[in-house]
């Protein structure tokens, strides 16, 4: 029987260039492996619940009057190289069970 909590760890598809030798990035940190996160096949798997905020209009709207609406948004990027070219993928999303759309791509 699936469980009403909500997920504890998060889950970052690696994009299809990545290849070994990449670096992982929370909100502009380094990340370390097999502490920060770990690897599932292609799957970055994080031990806690990111979120990506959604700015609604309203908000969009008291932005632009300078008042500020400030909540969790987390941004993961991996730094890998291809052809001795250096790369980052940046902003990837985020999901949070294992049926997620985002884990059939």
């Amino acid at each position: 029987m699936p469980s009403s909590e909500p997920s504890t760890h998060s889950i970052v598809v690696l994009p299809a260039s990545v290849e070994d030798g990449f670096e992982v990035y929370l909100n502009g940190v380094l990340q370390r492996p097999e502490v920060d996160f770990r690897l599932d096949g292609r799957h970055v798997v994080f031990a806690r619940t990111l979120l990506k905020d959604r700015i609604s209009g309203w908000r969009w709207f008291l932005g632009a009057w300078g008042v500020g609406t400030y909540r969790q948004n987390d941004t993961v990027d991996i730094r890998f190289e291809l052809d001795g070219q250096p790369y980052v993928a940046h902003d990837l999303p985020i999901a949070h069970a294992e049926g997620d759309p985002i884990l059939k791509r």
